[in-house]
């Protein structure tokens, strides 16, 4: 099968060589993100603010890929700090609808450009 590159203007570019997404057949594959605003590439300020950013880059990427949320299967969210769990699971809770993706949630030491929050996505489209 076909890679088919997935890019959008209302998600961050990417910060290295890789791709927003990769989609192949129905599966698409979404690189991380992190809270990087899209017009400045500038980090927003704060856990909460970074989280929302996220889920917004997030979804921009699986809505040029031709899905969204609903079609996630699995999600992965790394945090700097597992104290933040609770304000991330909150955020995540009010952009998904049951039932809800497989999910991992893991503390790591350090993100890209000091980043609070990580995440990355599969969709399975149709």
């Amino acid at each position: 099968m076909a890679r088919q590159i997935i890019s959008t203007p209302n998600a961050p570019a990417a910060i290295g060589p890789y791709s927003q997404a990769v989609k192949v057949g129905n599966q698409v594959f979404l690189s991380g993100q992190i809270g990087l605003d899209p017009a400045t590439m500038e980090m927003v300020e704060g856990v909460e603010a970074q989280a929302r950013r996220v889920f917004d880059s997030l979804a921009a990427v699986a809505e040029a890929a031709g899905g969204s949320f609903a079609d996630v299967v699995k999600i992965t969210i790394y945090l700097t700090d597992l104290a933040n769990f609770g304000v991330v699971n909150e955020i995540m809770k009010s952009c998904f609808a049951e039932p809800y993706p497989a999910r991992a949630t893991v503390g790591v030491r350090e993100l890209p450009r000091g980043a609070l929050v990580e995440a990355d996505l599969v969709l399975v489209i149709g």
